[in-house]
């Protein structure tokens, strides 16, 4: 074979071992509803920000936390109510079918502002290795059966259909939707310069978005530009693991960003 075949196979194969999908088991762990805080009543007099997500926006597991968790602190309470209901381990398919967002929907009104944000969980396999909350790539119409361990089947969607379902049902409620591209991994290439992820995902995000007539905030592309003008080493100390969960700092800054991204929608219930 040829050095030139020989090399390209080598980056091929070193892509696919890194692939998330690749893994035999997923072994990141799924929160249970016990190991958290009862939720909070929403309020009927304030707006409310929801926040629909997974464990990159809420985190109370040692040094971790979520952008959710903090984007709280930058908002006027006597102006808005955050209901962050985001939940480790959950991709758009899971906390679709646990009835999560169904119980979300219920509380929400006309006036307030509805955040969901999903990728992390939702690249992984369909069934069992995946822990059965990985969705179909892509945003197409097409389903698949899969066996869960009760013996029951499962139609699983895409997850352009899953997030289709999100901003369909909080728009009709009256509220202001906003479709986030998934936050970014840290990662590095060996200049030390920023590699930038998710650019499969943000567009299918930004095309459901589109096509529903919602906000969309490419979370992806506004942190990582900033983590790219960044050393390295300072990136490394939003983290508290290899790269994918920020500890309060990060969360901080993430939660930043998600804000002055979203000015025209919650510009008016900053705090001054």
């Amino acid at each position: 074979m040829a050095r030139g075949s020989s090399l390209r196979v080598g980056v091929a194969f070193a892509a696919l071992m890194f692939s998330p999908l690749c893994f035999a088991q997923d072994d990141r762990p799924v929160v249970k509803d016990n190991e958290l805080p009862a939720d909070a009543t929403a309020s009927k007099s304030l707006p409310v920000l929801w926040i629909a997500g997974d464990s990159t926006v809420r985190n109370n597991s040692g040094e971790m936390r979520g952008w959710g968790d903090e984007i709280g602190a930058l908002m006027d309470p006597k102006k808005i109510q955050v209901m962050n209901r985001a939940i480790g381990g959950r991709s758009s398919r899971t906390f679709y079918n646990e009835g999560r967002w169904e119980k979300m929907l219920a509380e929400m009104k006309k006036g307030d502002i509805v955040l969901v944000q999903f990728g992390h969980n939702d690249v992984g396999a369909l069934d069992a290795p995946g822990k059965f909350r990985g969705s179909i790539k892509g945003l197409g119409e097409e389903t698949q059966q899969v066996k869960k361990p009760d013996g029951s089947t499962e139609t699983v969607h895409s997850y352009g259909w899953y997030l289709r379902q999100y901003a369909k049902s909080a728009k009709a409620k009256g509220t202001t939707v906003v479709l986030c591209s998934p936050v970014p991994h840290k990662k590095f290439d060996r200049e030390g310069k920023f590699v930038p992820d998710w650019a499969e995902w943000r567009g299918w995000v930004k095309a459901t978005a589109e096509a529903e007539g919602v906000e969309y905030l490419d979370l992806a592309e506004a942190v990582g530009k900033k983590y790219a003008a960044m050393p390295a080493t300072e990136v490394e100390g939003f983290f508290a693991d290899k790269g994918t969960h920020t500890n309060p700092e990060g969360a901080k800054f993430n939660a930043k960003c998600v804000v002055e991204g979203l000015g025209g929608v919650l510009g008016k219930y900053e705090v001054k």
